[in-house]
């Protein structure tokens, strides 16, 4: 899956993975990490998604990252921010009310970029990638963070068959290989979610769960 599949959803609007509400699943297990406020949070392949601002109201400074600068300004205009731009090596940054979001590569971050990030928020990146690109964000990510990092990871898990993703099914067994080697995984929950879901049913969905993972890196 090439950078420009990304580029174009966003340029046609083709987004109904962004959710215009804060996730009940962060709201109802964040307080799981015991994250003291202060402490910096990741969200990676951000888009424009309000479940920064839920974290920032925690009293978390937030740095997102997102390939489309549609998505970087549609977050704070829609939001009612006019942010400061800064350009830094490969990303254009921007920041406002304590929330930072680098607009570019997510595989050009490097340590210096989280070296702060005590979490990181993935509702939507692990689910994002097909499986070939779901290992080396997973080498990736685990090798830029810090160590002691947690994770707070909501993936779905259906018949991969019965739809082509975005978003990929991710089994909590593919979490735990992928994270093995890396972190303790422990699962929050798992939940069957089929009923509740009617566009993934009317996609020709026969089962649809989403699991909560918490991560802590070694």
């Amino acid at each position: 899956m090439k950078k420009e599949f990304w580029l174009e959803r966003w340029e046609r609007e083709e987004t109904g993975f962004h959710q215009n509400d804060f996730n009940p699943y962060l709201r109802q297990y964040w307080q799981d990490l015991h994250l003291a406020a202060g402490k910096a949070v990741f969200v990676p392949l951000c888009g424009k998604s309000l479940d920064m601002l839920w974290l920032r109201d925690q009293g978390h400074p937030v740095l997102g990252v997102e390939l489309s600068a549609i998505a970087v300004q549609a977050f704070f205009s829609e939001n009612g921010y006019n942010p400061q731009h800064e350009t830094s090596g490969k990303f254009d940054r921007c920041e406002a009310d304590g929330i930072r979001i680098l607009c570019g590569d997510f595989f050009d971050l490097g340590k210096d970029d989280v070296k702060n990030v005590a979490a990181v928020y993935d509702r939507a990146s692990l689910i994002a990638l097909p499986p070939e690109m779901r290992e080396r964000y997973v080498r990736h990510l685990v090798n830029i963070l810090p160590p002691a990092t947690q994770i707070l990871l909501v993936t779905v898990d259906y018949p991969q068959a019965e739809m082509q993703g975005p978003p990929f099914s991710v089994s909590s067994d593919e979490v735990e290989a992928l994270y093995r080697d890396h972190a303790e995984v422990r699962i929050l929950a798992q939940l069957d979610v089929l009923e509740q879901n009617q566009r993934f049913r009317d996609r020709g969905l026969t089962r649809l769960r989403e699991n909560i993972h918490l991560l802590t890196l070694r």
